[in-house]
């Protein structure tokens, strides 16, 4: 926004020309593809004297900001969940449900983490963090009780289900049907827990199968009343198979990444695996800093699909990997994403991490003019191509610039007031 709190912004393109730019204003929201190939990136043109406005509507969800809890630790019984919406998240994504918690068995320790330092080293940075935790062994009961519990306290503020079942129809819709009655918002579908039970069909034993996938979801969204997010698992080749998948059955939105399979490492004085338990381990999520550029080009991928085949309909993208930072969060919007889901940063630096995350991200677009999520959301998709368009396109910047040295092509060209520079132009060493 200009100066004087103008609506108006003058917007300077690449060739150095300027045109007049009116944007949305209001409630109105732009669909995902709204924002995509518009040049604003690394312009700077007046300060704005606009506070930036973070809030966001997805999937007709109005949030305050765009910082949701990540489905896991953070959203596991009602007590955090309500420390969440104290201390400003935009939303919270409930630890996944299934109808039968007592088949869910926890060990202990379940976690692990990688520093930037030796194996093994307790020092240094946290990196990286890896997982075999499962999801909810509460009773369904309890966890639908604290759903609606949480609802009636905090009725203006966005709480999403995240469910997971076997491969059973009347089981999926029971779990639909039971959740949805407590009031929550939306439903985020596990199709991504990367380990724990995938002989029971569930999580990334489906999110890796498009066929069953296809099955599930048309099975989900025949009876689901309110928006539904597919969660995809980054342990697969091509992402935007399952997601195309996902919204061409009906779901509202799409969620990515969850963790990817990893081991964690082999302590070098027991030479026994992490996390271990009695003496032995299983491979299990990996999460934290470290997987933040898989997840960008996961979410890019995706973006771009969504840009290309469902560019006028209004779906919703939300980013997840390794969040901790408001700059972090910056990349995926720019990238497209609607919202961005935190966990892992929850589980290392507290649910008061959301005031640093809403300030960052408002000093970011201070610096860049942007006054709302819609101005920069999707800005640098533009900006990737193919490795032959990269060659194509220096090979072209380097023959403008040969052109250049060259200097004057005629005796015509010379001039007296630039004789000087014209002379250097020419000169080899």
């Amino acid at each position: 926004m200009a100066s004087l709190g103008l609506a108006q912004r003058i917007r300077i393109g690449l060739d150095g020309n300027s045109g007049a730019e009116f944007p949305m204003m209001g409630g109105a929201r732009r669909s995902l593809s709204s924002n995509y190939g518009r040049n604003r990136v690394g312009f700077r043109i007046m300060a704005s004297a606009v506070e930036p406005d973070l809030s966001v509507t997805v999937n007709g969800l109005k949030m305050p900001n765009p910082f949701v809890i990540g489905s896991g630790p953070p959203g596991t019984n009602y007590t955090v969940m309500k420390r969440a919406f104290d201390e400003g998240w935009g939303g919270v994504i409930a630890k996944t449900v299934s109808l039968e918690a007592d088949k869910v068995k926890n060990v202990t320790p379940r976690y692990a983490k990688l520093r930037a330092g030796a194996n093994g080293s307790a020092k240094g940075q946290i990196i990286g963090w890896q997982n075999i935790e499962l999801i909810s062994d509460r009773p369904l009961e309890t966890m639908l009780k604290e759903f609606r519990q949480l609802k009636e306290e905090y009725p203006d503020r966005i709480l999403i289900a995240s469910i997971m079942e076997e491969y059973n129809k009347s089981a999926w819709e029971e779990l639909i049907y039971r959740v949805e009655e407590t009031g929550i918002d939306a439903i985020e579908i596990n199709f991504s827990c990367p380990h724990g039970m995938p002989e029971r069909r569930m999580g990334a034993a489906v999110g890796q199968d498009c066929d069953l996938l296809e099955e599930v979801c048309g099975w989900v969204n025949a009876v689901a009343t309110v928006p539904v997010w597919a969660k995809m698992t980054p342990n697969i080749t091509d992402i935007t198979k399952p997601a195309r998948v996902s919204l061409n059955q009906g779901c509202e939105g799409v969620s990515a990444i969850n963790t990817i399979m990893s081991v964690m490492g082999i302590n070098l004085n027991t030479l026994r695996p992490e996390p271990c338990v009695e003496g032995y381990s299983t491979p299990g999520g990996y999460s934290a800093k470290a997987v933040h550029p898989i997840a960008l080009a996961k979410v890019m991928n995706i973006a771009q699909m969504m840009k290309s085949e469902f560019g006028d309909k209004d779906y919703s993208l939300s980013a997840i990997g390794g969040v901790e930072t408001g700059g972090d969060a910056a990349e995926f919007i720019l990238l497209g994403a609607n919202t961005v889901q935190v966990c892992t940063g929850v589980m290392m630096h507290g649910y008061g991490l959301v005031k640093t995350l809403c300030s960052e991200l408002k000093d970011f677009m201070r610096k860049h003019n942007f006054s709302s999520i819609e101005d920069f959301r999707g800005s640098s998709l533009e900006y990737f191509t193919t490795h032959t368009d990269l060659v194509k396109r220096q090979q072209e910047a380097i023959r403008q610039r040969k052109a250049i040295k060259k200097g004057l092509q005629s005796d015509k060209d010379w001039t007296g007031d630039g004789f000087v520079q014209e002379t250097e132009s020419m000169v080899s060493n």
